[in-house]
């Protein structure tokens, strides 16, 4: 536990009055919180207070600026068996917002700090914790609570722009809300709230990017008193208040790397009011096959190093195999032509208002396909997309199609080691099998298989299947533009794009004009 999660920390109150004594204060009153107290100095006289160990006091909401604080007796009173007790006047409702995150938070650091409870029982692990290895969260933290990872997103003007407009078009939705930003980073998403008119919006943050977001709302007084910036993953922080509203960006490659779609649905279940929205409330991963001989030249080219047989007098041959497939188990991460599609896209979709956190934790999809022209399929394309789905009559959609304007996500291909072949109008099956693991990410297991062909296809033999083992923590960041590729036989990316497993509505039509 870092010390700074319980530094000294001060608040103003109008005033406080005892329950469990006649005295009363009418003058404004500093609550202070403590490594293990909260502490109200009534005056100047250091000997006139009120204090409250903190691990054993509960703080409850009596109206908008109003609260009770009570207590079991502390050590130092303990010949008094009975609990004790205050109301708490604040000078505003945002005082008292801040005052109820700040005691939730110092109580849960107090009670982590400390391995056992009271009784001796020993804390478990919070759910965070138990599914993510420590090494790998704390690189992520790190990662992210820098500063140019920060602009790096925010210069992603695709992603920042359908954010904005997202929230913008939705205004009615925001208005008098409450709001919630999972994985706040720079609390760009939470100033866009406040400025569509929320009535607060808890920024949540667990890497240090949480004092730059503090900082970043301090700068904007205008927006500044509707946001408050809570420190801590969303497993584990307490808020005084349920949301309204859900935001987020919670997308990493293909969609799911990073795990933090879990994150955001247990968000949902702590934090969001029946029926509340969330932006972005649906996503879907879309797939198809592709043929690149320049890709898959590229890769396996990789291993000739291990083809020497006099490398210093070394034969280096016997690790060629393993650095072989060592190449090929890269996902390849890269802006491609959408001409290299060879079939018509299928989608996976994921309700984030529905679906469980343990549904991600292995997604199972089944493929099929009809192969467009002949050629060799080097493997499996996949790029996503999300839907802001609020009150307004306009579905906003953020795509990284290939052939739409290039966002940070790019798109993921999967290249086989052993690629197949086939002929226009042939069958293609297969399963993407995709099972999360502890370093935030996911192991992609792939496999196409070809279909008989001609006379006798409806045997429904199997003429060649190849099939690959992928890990997404490790991609091969590949950002070579794409080259232009001949059109085979009249195919469009357009009909390519289409989906087979999912109606074509207003918004497919609007991410065909798009790529148009």
């Amino acid at each position: 536990m870092e010390n700074n999660m319980l530094d000294d920390q001060d608040f103003l109150v109008a005033s406080i009055s005892q329950l469990s004594i006649s005295s009363n204060s009418s003058q404004p009153v500093v609550a202070r919180f403590r490594p293990e107290w909260l502490q109200f100095d009534l005056d100047s006289d250091s000997n006139n207070l009120v204090r409250f160990e903190l691990r054993n006091s509960k703080l409850f909401k009596l109206g908008p600026s109003q609260s009770v604080c009570v207590s079991e007796a502390s050590e130092v009173n303990k010949e008094k068996n009975y609990s004790r007790g205050i109301t708490i006047q604040f000078i505003n409702e945002e005082e008292s917002r801040a005052f109820h995150c700040a005691f939730e938070q110092r109580k849960k650091d107090v009670t982590v700090q400390g391995s056992f409870l009271p009784n001796g029982t020993v804390l478990s692990k919070s759910k965070f914790e138990d599914k993510i290895e420590a090494s790998s969260a704390k690189m992520y933290f790190h990662y992210y609570g820098q500063l140019l990872h920060q602009q790096n997103m925010m210069q992603d003007y695709v992603r920042t722009g359908t954010y904005y407009a997202a929230v913008m078009e939705n205004r009615a939705d925001f208005v008098d809300r409450v709001v919630v930003d999972v994985g706040a980073g720079s609390g760009i998403l939470s100033l866009f709230a406040a400025q569509a008119g929320a009535k607060h919006v808890y920024a949540v943050e667990a890497s240090d990017m949480a004092e730059y977001a503090r900082k970043l709302v301090a700068g904007n007084p205008l927006l500044r008193q509707k946001i408050t910036v809570v420190k801590g993953k969303v497993e584990e922080v307490e808020l005084p208040e349920k949301a309204d509203i859900l935001i987020s960006e919670p997308m990493g490659t293909l969609l799911i790397n990073e795990r933090m779609l879990e994150s955001y649905i247990i968000a949902r279940d702590r934090f969001l009011i029946p029926n509340g929205k969330m932006f972005p409330g649906l996503g879907r991963i879309h797939m198809a096959p592709f043929s690149d001989e320049y890709l898959y030249t590229e890769i396996a080219n990789k291993a000739l190093f291990w083809q020497q047989q006099n490398y210093y007098g070394v034969n280096l041959t016997p690790l060629h195999s393993a650095a072989f497939q060592g190449y090929f188990s890269q996902p390849v991460v890269d802006a491609f032509d959408p001409r290299l599609l060879v079939a018509l896209a299928v989608s996976h979709e994921i309700n984030f208002m529905s679906s469980k956190e343990e549904e991600l934790y292995e997604i199972d999809i089944p493929l099929r396909f009809i192969a467009s022209v002949g050629t060799r399929i080097h493997g499996l394309a996949c790029w996503f997309d999300v839907l802001f789905d609020g009150s307004s009559t306009v579905q906003r959609w953020l795509t990284t199609a290939p052939g739409a304007p290039t966002t940070h996500w790019y798109q993921l291909r999967c290249v086989l080691s052993q690629p197949i072949y086939v002929m226009p109008g042939q069958e293609i099956t297969g399963r993407l099998r995709m099972v999360a693991h502890k370093a935030q990410s996911y192991t992609l297991d792939l496999i196409l298989s070809a279909k008989m062909w001609g006379p006798g296809a409806e045997q429904g033999g199997i003429l060649q299947t190849s099939s690959g083992k992928f890990d997404l923590k490790e991609p091969y960041y590949r950002m070579s533009q794409p080259q232009a590729y001949p059109m085979a036989q009249e195919q469009t990316p357009q009909q390519l794009l289409q989906t087979q497993d999912l109606p074509t509505l207003s918004q497919d039509e609007e991410g065909s004009d798009l790529l148009q």
